[in-house]
């Protein structure tokens, strides 16, 4: 059996970059994707609108986001 601990309280740190949310179909939880430029998320949201919700949360730099998420 394993250790158990407690859950980690601290955030993760988010590269600079630009960062999508992938979410199921009517889903409010999904996972977040990053990217190094705007045209890398540009291909990535091509890549998953079909089938998913997307929600473009922006660039983010020093932990921060620039603006307010959009769904697609």
């Amino acid at each position: 059996m394993g250790k158990i601990g407690r859950p980690a309280t601290k955030e993760k740190k988010l590269r600079d970059g630009w960062f999508i949310k992938v979410c199921n179909r009517g889903e409010s939880n999904g996972i977040k994707i990053w990217s190094r430029t705007e045209e890398d998320m540009n291909r990535a949201i091509k890549r998953y609108q079909r089938s998913k919700d997307i929600y473009v949360l922006g660039e983010c730099k020093n932990g921060k986001f620039s603006g307010d998420p959009k769904k697609l």
